[in-house]
């Protein structure tokens, strides 16, 4: 090992000059440039050494990695004798005499929501846009001013209740403080309880489907308001209350629209009259009148197209149905329902005045009530039209589409537990 001690960095950077200096004439013969050729002859070297030292460390691994192999098969052994003590071990175990175990609890069943709280789960955001924010304003009051008045004009406004509605229900509360009738902001919100309820329990026809037979209603509204599936939930629980029901696929402008309507057909279990898509709608009513008479239905429900409230002629159609109704069976359509979105807030107003002025509306079905905090726009509809709300959907089950009920919608929205 003298050589080794005698070796200076001196002397290695000697012997790889004289290395580089040899291979300079092999990288020439190959055509690299001579700028070049103390370059790549560098790297020819480096190319090696790294090669060599990689050789080197794998032999190494090779060595180390031998006395390894020993232990593992020590270690095997001691495993396989652990794995003889445990199975006797199980022997002794299994010849004792086993014990049953106790039997898991059953989970209990999730409990059913009644119509209030079913209402009030649907109802959750009204509940927190308007009267949550009522709350909220008359929370540490002591007086009633008029800083609180405006405020609760606001919150009635940009709840949707429409504004000949709130400046109704603000005239109250003023007219309330003139008499003196109003000493606490606990009194406001009672006041503003029964007002609404006063303007939701308006006189109006009911529906009573026993007064004719059959009892036709005829469907309407704009596309893309669940207006098909309304129609679904509604012949599926006429028919569960034992009523012979045919639908009528009126909507013959909506590409599927007819297959849609097949399809609560076939859960309801009702017969479905359609024509080909393109149809004449008014052909449609006169077969689908036609046929409740001839099956002697109970109830006809028509469906229609889809159509934009602002398009003349497409109303028009509607007027024309109608009169098909009429003239098939005389008093007919005994209904007329329009359906609305809840979550289109002051514009399902607007439609609602449009479509009445077309084929004067006996009833509104307010759907997606579930997924809006307009829900207030109900207030609006009957305060302006004195038309009823008949159904609302809180919901997407078949039995989420229910008879509205003015008690129960404003205590549902003023319930405070």
């Amino acid at each position: 090992m003298e050589w080794l001690r005698e070796l200076s960095w001196a002397a290695v950077l000697d012997q790889l000059n004289v290395f580089i200096a040899k291979l300079i004439p092999t990288v020439a013969a190959a055509g690299v440039p001579e700028e070049y050729q103390s370059l790549v002859a560098l790297g020819i070297l480096y190319f090696g050494v790294t090669i060599a030292v990689l050789l080197f460390v794998l032999l190494l691994l090779k060595i180390f990695r031998k006395p390894r192999s020993t232990e593992k098969g020590i270690d095997q052994a001691a495993e396989e004798a652990a794995d003889i003590s445990v199975a006797e071990t199980v022997a002794e175990v299994e010849r004792e005499p086993a014990t049953e175990p106790e039997p898991e609890p059953e989970p209990e069943p999730e409990p059913t929501l009644g119509l209030f709280e079913r209402f009030k789960r649907g109802l959750s955001m009204t509940q927190s846009s308007l009267v949550g924010r009522v709350d909220r304003l008359l929370s540490g009051r002591t007086t009633i001013d008029e800083d609180l008045i405006e405020e609760l004009e606001e919150i009635l406004i940009t709840a949707d209740l429409g504004m000949a509605t709130t400046q109704q229900l603000i005239k109250s509360i003023e007219t309330g403080l003139t008499k003196g009738d109003l000493a606490s902001p606990e009194q406001v919100r009672q006041l503003l309880m029964e007002e609404l309820k006063k303007i939701l329990k308006f006189e109006s026809k009911p529906l009573d489907v026993t007064s004719a037979s059959p009892f036709v209603i005829m469907v309407i509204g704009v596309n893309g308001v669940g207006k098909t599936t309304t129609i679904g939930k509604l012949a599926n629980q006429f028919a569960l209350a034992g009523k012979k029901v045919i639908l009528g696929a009126g909507d013959t402008f909506r590409a599927a629209a007819a297959e849609q309507l097949k399809i609560w057909g076939e859960r309801a279990d009702v017969e479905v009259i359609s024509h080909a898509e393109g149809a004449d709608p008014g052909a449609v009513a006169f077969d689908a009148a036609k046929a409740a008479v001839a099956r002697k239905a109970d109830i006809l429900l028509l469906d229609t197209a889809g159509r934009l409230h602002t398009k003349v002629n497409l109303m028009e159609e509607l007027k024309k149905i109608r009169r098909v109704l009429d003239r098939e069976i005389p008093g007919a359509p005994h209904e007329v329902l329009l359906v609305l979105d809840a979550t289109t807030g002051q514009n399902a107003l607007t439609q609602a005045r449009l479509f009445n002025q077309a084929v004067s509306l006996d009833g509104i079905a307010l759907t997606k009530l579930d997924g809006t905090a307009k829900g207030g726009i109900i207030v609006a509809i009957a305060a302006e039209m004195q038309v009823p709300v008949r159904f609302v959907g809180i919901g997407e089950q078949l039995d989420d589409l229910r008879p509205f009920d003015a008690e129960m919608f404003v205590s549902v929205l003023f319930d405070s537990n």
